[in-house]
């Protein structure tokens, strides 16, 4: 499968260059080519990559950020695709000194590709202004610039730096949220979610105090609550747990619960499965999770929790069964040793299996 790297071949970086001649005669291919292949191409990262070509493409374009900038915008229907984030970080890295001009850009550039990465540089310099900016695009209606002002002030927004100003006050940005609770789009609310999921680490109780506050308005807002209090409830936070119907009860039971095999080889994966029993005469509401307790280089374990699945259970028995993959993955390495598996029913733990990871065959 190629990789976001990957996308960077000959033929995409060729093709750019020639859009690029098709809207002006003031571009140096041979430099632009020369910048981007020069020393360590094929070790740099993605994010890395993109800040490379952004490098190229200001030294081959000798135009004063006025007139480069509005180039790329007219270009921009052109360019659609993760692949062009470079447009928007040439933004970042020549605009801070020009900031309406590059949030005209930004507002641009993001429906092609995403400015959530280079709107954080002008948020930490211009954090005034920058809200300011963030309740307006919240207004805008295309459904990309909404997003943008959600995502870009996420405060841990994944592949890039926090905003450590807003994740020790969320409450500005919570101002703005409260404005896209109900947003038509599915693209804006699941930033929404991961916006309020990100405070939720270090605020869980002001998103419970929101959870509360928001669940029940809107289908649309419901939607945002229980994905933005995922963590939560992975944390078994009692008012979390409460607010969505997930209470303890001693008619939902569980027995067998047992695994495939009691070893399974790195790059391998293990059957879980067990039996659910509703004892009442009516479906209840049910969250099943499991947490792995994963072995860590040093001997000691790690826990990590993983939902199974939340919804509804007829009356009588249910027979639950899943697989876990030890494939490798980039995010998380696996190392030999005793595993354990907790399974909880609605925030509660009713069962643990043990099983042996080995060395991959």
């Amino acid at each position: 499968m190629e990789t976001f790297k990957e996308r960077y071949s000959e033929h995409f970086l060729q093709r750019f260059v020639e859009i690029v001649h098709e809207h002006t005669d003031d571009f140096d291919e041979r430099l632009f080519h020369e910048q981007v292949y020069r020393n360590d191409w094929q070790e740099l990262a993605f994010k890395q990559r993109i800040r490379r070509i952004s490098e190229a493409l200001t030294a081959a374009l000798p135009l004063p950020y006025e007139q480069a900038v509005q180039l790329l915008m007219q270009i921009a229907p052109q360019c659609r695709g993760v692949e062009y984030l470079f447009f928007p970080d040439y933004v970042e890295l020549n605009g801070l000194d020009h900031v309406e001009l590059s949030m005209k850009a930004l507002e641009v550039l993001t429906v092609y590709s995403s400015a959530e990465f280079a709107v954080r540089p002008f948020i930490l310099q211009y954090p005034i202004g920058m809200l300011r900016q963030m309740n307006i695009w919240a207004q805008d209606d295309n459904e990309h610039v909404r997003r943008l002002a959600s995502e870009g002030f996420r405060p841990r927004l994944p592949w890039s730096f926090q905003l450590k100003p807003f994740i020790a006050d969320p409450e500005p940005t919570l101002a703005v949220l409260e404005q896209l609770k109900r947003d038509s789009s599915l693209y804006v609310r699941k930033s929404v979610a991961n916006h309020l999921n990100d405070i939720a680490k270090d605020h869980p109780e002001r998103i419970a105090e929101i959870a509360r506050q928001w669940y029940g308005q809107h289908l649309y807002t419901d939607w945002i609550v229980k994905h933005g209090c995922r963590t939560l409830l992975k944390q078994d936070h009692p008012q979390v747990m409460k607010l969505f119907g997930y209470v303890a009860s001693e008619t939902v039971t569980i027995s067998n619960l047992q695994i495939g095999a009691q070893t399974v080889p790195i790059g391998g994966e293990i059957d879980i499965s067990f039996i659910l029993h509703n004892e009442e005469d009516i479906p209840q509401n049910v969250r099943i999770d499991y947490e792995m307790q994963f072995m860590k280089a040093n001997g000691q374990q790690a826990p990590k929790r993983f939902r199974w699945v939340s919804r509804d259970f007829a009356p009588g028995q249910h027979e639950m069964r899943k697989k876990h993959s030890f494939k490798l993955i980039t995010t998380r390495k696996y190392y030999a040793g005793q595993h354990h598996i907790h399974l909880y029913v609605n925030g509660v733990q009713v069962g643990e299996v043990s099983f042996e990871v080995t060395d991959a065959r």
